[in-house]
């Protein structure tokens, strides 16, 4: 049996469609299962079951601060070896992004589950298309970004769901492997250009500063959404590779497609 955690979640509930379709055993687990889940909240420890687990799709929990999701992780990888578990797959955070805000948390988890014994398989996504084209932020008839004109090496969400489906499918095959899944660059300037747009670009200090405004984002997620905004802007996160398409088998959905949409729903209303 294949669990998949944070069934309730984008990309873990794309992951176990995808292991559905390809016939796979899979199940899911959740803090608030539904239908066809299990009840699996790593703020419980004591509570984790992957009894009859052959493989952990470990979809990163993290929603919350560095301490807490590697204790999370922690709790998911010692409930891992005590049940018999017999190979893990981690959702991690590309290479490239070694300097974003909420890296250590990857990192720090990779660490663990090199040394927990078993049989493992890293996946290293880069950050999702539909983030990007999410965090341009509208103004009158156009959009404005703290993103320059520099590109992130972007990546539909559903792909990502995939190429995990596709190893946990064929866990053996994949282990002490790492993969790096970066996908086609896009600015946020073809975002525009896509939309029909204009695009300005606003300073960092601006961004944070609109940042603090946002009563709805939590403490931790100011500081991350700037590491993103100074990476793409410099140039840290254009990195393209082969992994995602050798795993896919096809070539790659295209990100920039999947950006504009993002950006087009998060438009207002009276702009439309």
């Amino acid at each position: 049996m294949i669990l998949v955690t944070g069934a309730n979640g984008n990309l873990a509930s794309a992951a176990l469609a995808a292991l559905r379709a390809r016939g796979a055993a899979a199940t899911g687990g959740s803090r608030t299962p539904g239908a066809g889940t299990r009840r699996l909240d790593f703020d419980d420890p004591a509570g984790i079951d992957f009894a009859g687990v052959s493989t952990l799709l470990l979809v990163s929990a993290g929603y919350a601060e560095d301490d807490q999701v590697v204790r999370r992780h922690a709790a998911a990888l010692d409930a891992a070896v005590r049940d018999g578990v017999r190979h893990v797959v981690y959702t991690s955070l590309t290479a490239a992004g070694d300097h974003l805000g909420f890296a250590l948390a990857h990192r720090a988890t990779e660490r663990l589950l090199r040394a927990c014994g078993l049989p493992w398989t890293i996946l290293r996504n880069g950050l999702y298309a539909e983030l990007f084209g999410g965090l341009l932020m509208w103004a009158g008839e156009g959009v404005e970004s703290p993103f320059g004109d520099g590109a992130l090496a972007a990546v539909v969400r559903a792909d990502l769901a995939e190429a995990a489906a596709v190893v946990a499918a064929e866990a053996e095959r994949h282990a002490g492997r790492t993969y790096e899944l970066t996908g086609t660059p896009v600015t946020a300037a073809s975002v525009a250009d896509r939309l029909g747009v204009p695009h300005r670009t606003i300073g960092l200090a601006e961004y944070r500063r609109r940042l603090a405004g946002m009563p709805e984002l939590l403490p931790f997620q100011p500081p991350m959404l700037a590491s993103i905004a100074t990476g793409v802007r410099h140039g840290f996160l254009d990195g393209t590779g082969a992994d995602l398409a050798g795993l896919l088998g096809r070539p790659a959905r295209d990100p920039l497609a999947a950006a504009v949409a993002s950006a087009s729903a998060a438009r207002p209303v009276a702009a439309r």
